[in-house]
């Protein structure tokens, strides 16, 4: 395909989405299950294409004064890309299967593209409803912030301490272009590519099969690195999905103590029996909601981790469709989750024990104002000061997370270069 069928099938994709608001991975599946024509270079331009004007969807909107699909492949490929209006008019003249040339007025907006008069929230590609909320939280780096999660992930991987050392790795992956990453001592990271440009299949990679390491971002892997989870302690993973912390805290633990693997949602369980044998982790107890409870675990547990269900504010790098799609009233139902999930985790920590409540939200509501009313609620626990903690474990990058008064740690892409994340870690004091 030439670039103006890509561009023609992003629009197509896009109008998909829009109509049936459906997850934008499902459309691309159906687009190529119906075009197999397509190879795979093109299914990666058009995905790319697609991504690309969701992620920066209020601001490419506002530059070409429409909304509608073409306008957005169209500013992607002009704008975003750096096509220009030349080379978007050339890619259209070029390719029968492309859409119909640009209008007059198309021409004009992407020849004097520009931000200029545009409201915060659309410069920095947040929902308006959201802006308030997201302001407070970064102040005037705000607009900063909201551009960086309008741009692409990288692919980030968490070293297995239990097969390899970070050393054999970056040896092994550095044909894919793999670095250490600056915060997590156990991350390797391969930057995002540009354009149409494909990135790399990490997982086809003989050391993946051997378990050598696992996709994970920066940010997670520092949550599971601050937990401080050690040898010989009994864990509960509360709301352990496919099992990416559970995997982390066993290799903190080094096979060593017990983990128990639990998740509400069995299916989201699935996947991380494979990964378990993948990583040669052996000290993780899977509890089936279906078949079994965790009272036997009560008051028990030396550490109790929770990475609640939440908006998924801090990963719209890699899940722009879910920017546009969240409303109010989904928002609201994951904070009753979210008091639930901490109520619950509570009952598993021992006298002494820690509770790590961690989100992929940005947002103060899931996060600070959840622990701030828990903590009123029940007394015995107690907030750790996490900047002390950040320098016990990761040394002085202190200053690439923002810290609350109550010590509690917020990541983010423009300050951190990770997904935006919260991390809190609370003691039970009264032992």
């Amino acid at each position: 395909m030439k670039d103006g069928g890509r561009i023609a099938a992003a629009i197509d994709v896009l109008t998909d989405i829009e109509s049936r608001r459906r997850p934008v991975q499902d459309a691309l599946k159906d687009w190529g299950t119906s075009h197999r024509f397509a190879g795979s270079g093109d299914r990666v331009a058009i995905g790319n294409l697609v991504f690309d004007a969701l992620r920066s969807k209020a601001s490419l909107s506002f530059m070409m004064n429409d909304a509608s699909p073409r306008s957005l492949a169209l500013a992607v490929y002009g704008i975003s890309w750096g096509g220009g209006m030349e080379g978007i008019a050339s890619a259209l003249e070029d390719d029968r299967h492309a859409p119909p040339p640009l209008s007059e007025e198309e021409a004009e907006r992407l020849k004097a593209a520009s931000l200029e008069g545009a409201p915060d929230w659309i410069r920095a590609d947040v929902p308006e409803w959201l802006w308030p909320e997201f302001s407070t939280e970064f102040g005037e780096d705000a607009v900063t912030e909201g551009r960086s999660l309008a741009s692409r992930a990288p692919i980030d991987m968490r070293l297995n301490r239990l097969k390899a050392s970070r050393e054999k790795l970056l040896k092994r992956l550095h044909h894919l272009g793999a670095e250490p990453m600056s915060l997590s001592p156990l991350g390797l990271r391969i930057a995002p590519a540009e354009g149409a440009g494909r990135m790399p299949h990490v997982q086809a990679e003989e050391s993946f099969r051997k378990g050598w390491f696992e996709l994970q971002d920066e940010a997670s892997q520092i949550a599971a690195l601050l937990a401080g989870a050690k040898g010989g302690d009994q864990v509960l993973d509360l709301c352990a999905g496919g099992g990416g912390k559970t995997l982390a805290l066993a290799g903190e633990m080094e096979n060593r103590g017990q983990i128990y693997a639990y998740d509400a949602d069995r299916l989201r369980l699935a996947p991380i029996h494979e990964r378990l044998r993948r990583a040669g982790v052996r000290n993780v107890q899977i509890r089936d909601p279906q078949t079994g409870g965790l009272e036997d675990l009560e008051a028990r547990m030396d550490l109790v981790f929770a990475d609640a269900p939440c908006s998924g504010t801090g990963v719209w790098r890699r899940r722009p469709d879910s920017k546009w799609r969240l409303s109010e009233r989904a928002l609201g139902g994951r904070k009753a989750e979210q008091r639930d999930v901490i109520r619950t985790a509570s009952k598993y920590v021992r006298p002494g024990g820690r509770l790590v409540y961690v989100t992929c939200s940005l947002l103060p509501s899931e996060n600070r104002d959840q622990l701030i009313s828990f903590l009123e609620e029940d007394r015995r626990f107690k907030p750790l000061d996490l900047k002390a903690e950040w320098g016990r474990v990761l040394g002085g990058t202190a200053d690439r997370a923002r810290f609350d008064d109550s010590g509690f740690a917020t990541l983010s892409p423009a300050r951190s270069g990770t997904d935006g994340f919260f991390v809190s870690i609370l003691r039970r004091e009264d032992v």
